[in-house]
């Protein structure tokens, strides 16, 4: 068995493959495997790989369809004995020393299971990315924010997050996790298909006795919104009905009563908006989200019964408040608090 496998799930991105794999390979070492695992690209990425000598080292896996992000790397990382997974997205650019910290992270605690890099936008390096910044949480009602970026808001970094800490979630696009903890728990929510599985895999990791951290002296630069961009309703359809499965399967019964009550006035409020500004297809994308969260509600019983079974403490990092409310607050009434 190998100390660690770097793992990139690519689904048409030549582009992204073009752009920023040379960057893995040059600050990786070489005793590290690279795997570009295929989840069934229809582009032709795997012949450009091919053609590629100066990417020789890099190892391929290919997929007879596109299994989503959750369910890709589930079938991918099945065939892979390996230590350390680090989950990689094609649109990221490593640093040199990116991978040693992440690792070593892993190494020297073993009550940690995942552990995140800082991550900066490749658009505008001085600021933070996006998806996970420098380590991300929920509140109590669900919404996901982190350390450099709140809702739409986005830091400058000035070294204020530089610290080594404890958070609720490991951002996807850069996750680097102990492969035993990863399959005990049971990997990702293939059901999930894509968005909020890694925030879903790192709660049942917290309830199962484990810890998740930010190690911001590893650095990556990610460009975002590669498969789907932010306004997609297709994205926000995923994100809501994923949130919710989510919450209905890990969280402690005050929470998920908490959840059932003030959720869906919050998220009616959205809808609302969406409407006042024209746009419908945002609207009915949460409105198709609520429903098919409704039809599932059977399979998420089951789910959430085993989980709740085997838990053994409850995820801490929680913050609990609303940083919706927080935020609105901040922007409205700022100069009076």
């Amino acid at each position: 068995m190998i100390k660690t496998a770097v793992v990139i799930l690519n689904y048409n991105g030549r582009q992204h493959l073009e752009r920023f794999l040379q960057s893995v390979v040059a600050n990786t070492p070489d005793e590290v495997r690279i795997i570009v695992a295929d989840n069934g690209s229809t582009d032709d990425s795997l012949i450009w790989l091919k053609q590629e000598k100066c990417f020789s080292r890099v190892e391929t896996i290919v997929m007879d369809q596109n299994y989503g992000f959750a369910g890709g790397y589930n079938r991918a990382l099945r065939e892979i004995d390996a230590e350390c997974f680090v989950l990689l997205n094609s649109d990221v650019e490593v640093t040199q020393g990116w991978l040693e910290p992440l690792v070593a992270t892993l190494t020297n605690n073993p009550k940690v299971a995942a552990v995140a890099p800082k991550i900066l936008s490749v658009t505008t390096p001085s600021q933070f990315e996006y998806a996970g910044a420098a380590g991300g949480f929920i509140d109590v009602l669900g919404y996901p924010f982190c350390r450099g970026r709140i809702l739409s808001t986005i830091e400058q970094d000035n070294g204020q997050y530089d610290s080594k800490r404890e958070v609720f979630w490991a951002s996807g696009a850069a996750f680097c996790c102990r492969a035993d903890i990863f399959r005990r728990v049971g990997g990702f929510d293939a059901d999930f298909f894509a968005h909020m599985e890694e925030i879903d895999l790192c709660w049942r990791m917290q309830l199962a006795g484990y810890k998740i951290m930010v190690e911001p002296k590893s650095v990556v630069y990610h460009l975002g919104g590669g498969t789907l961009p932010n306004e997609s309703p297709r994205k926000l359809y995923l994100n809501y009905r994923n949130n919710l499965s989510m919450l209905f399967k890990c969280s402690p019964t005050w929470q998920r009563v908490l959840v059932a009550v003030l959720r869906p006035v919050c998220d009616m409020v959205s809808v609302a908006i969406y409407l006042l500004k024209g746009e419908f297809a945002l609207a009915k994308a949460t409105l198709l989200a609520y429903r098919d969260f409704i039809l599932l509600h059977k399979t998420l019983s089951a789910k959430r019964k085993e989980i709740r079974a085997s838990a053994i403490g409850e995820a801490d990092m929680i913050y609990r408040g609303s940083i919706v409310l927080r935020y609105i607050l901040r922007h409205q009434f700022g100069k009076m608090m």
